[in-house]
């Protein structure tokens, strides 16, 4: 199978996921250095336990001074999941609806490439953006093991799948929204609403007794909201990021079989 497709955007797109690889990796370096200079201030965990509420929107939980509670509340339960969304719902929703709108669709698709072996090649590209922001974030989180941090490797690795899982999930929802309706705009939007939606249903689950049982509809739930980060993905979290990714492929290729390009 020809990669002519998924080769040509991830080119278009090097500079940016550089860009985020860089400004990720620079930032975790600095939170895990920083570490050994607040691990013992008892005061931050006093702060996250006499305001629940606000530690809940930061995603927040435990001992903010652990290590574990450390690397969730600085990285893995807001600001790495914010970036690799911003990758991959910025793709799911260019790769088919911003190309037609700006014509090149068209042209890809007048060149011998079957509709779904298209979607396919960028379904590919954006596993691909993910895994690199992955790959990333688990070696410079895993550099705390030189900063007085003490967390499992296998968790680490873990948690990381489930972010890049996640974000995978909500980009390809944005890619077939986008393979739906041909709106970049209308892809972005909704895929970015229900990546809003899920976080505040995860983080705020814990102190708002009214949203506890929505908990489970929210990927951000199954991938950071079970302290996934000391005690790894199981197998309903796995099940469910992957089973949600593999319906809304399908979703992609059969919405765009069947979509009529604009003229």
């Amino acid at each position: 199978m020809t990669t002519e497709v998924a080769t040509r955007d991830l080119a278009e797109r090097r500079r940016s996921l550089l860009a985020y690889s860089v400004g990720l990796a620079v930032y975790i370096l600095v939170v895990v250095a920083i570490y050994p200079a607040f691990k013992d201030t008892t005061s931050l965990d006093k702060l996250t336990t006499e305001n629940p509420g606000l530690a809940a929107v930061f995603g927040i939980s435990g001992s903010i001074t652990s290590s574990v509670g450390w690397m969730s509340a600085n990285v893995y339960a807001n600001f790495f999941p914010l970036v690799a969304l911003l990758v991959t719902i910025g793709y799911g929703a260019h790769c088919l609806a911003g190309q037609e709108e700006s014509g090149h669709l068209e042209l890809i698709l007048s060149l011998p490439f079957a509709r779904h072996a298209v979607v396919v090649q960028k379904i590919a590209a954006l596993i691909t953006q993910a895994t690199v922001l992955g790959v990333v974030v688990f070696g410079a989180a895993a550099c705390g093991r030189f900063f007085e941090m003490d967390f499992s490797l296998g968790a680490l690795v873990a948690s990381t799948a489930g972010v890049a899982l996640m974000a995978i999930d909500l980009g390809l929802l944005a890619m077939a929204l986008g393979a739906w309706r041909g709106n970049r705009a209308m892809a972005i939007g909704i895929a970015a609403a229900v990546a809003a939606a899920s976080y505040l249903v995860s983080s705020l689950a814990p102190v708002v007794s009214a949203l506890e049982p929505f908990r489970f509809a929210s990927l951000f739930y199954w991938c950071v909201g079970q302290n996934q980060l000391e005690n790894g993905l199981d197998v309903a979290s796995v099940a469910v990021l992957v089973g949600t990714g593999a319906v809304l492929v399908i979703a992609s290729v059969v919405l765009f079989e069947h979509h009529d390009l604009r003229a």
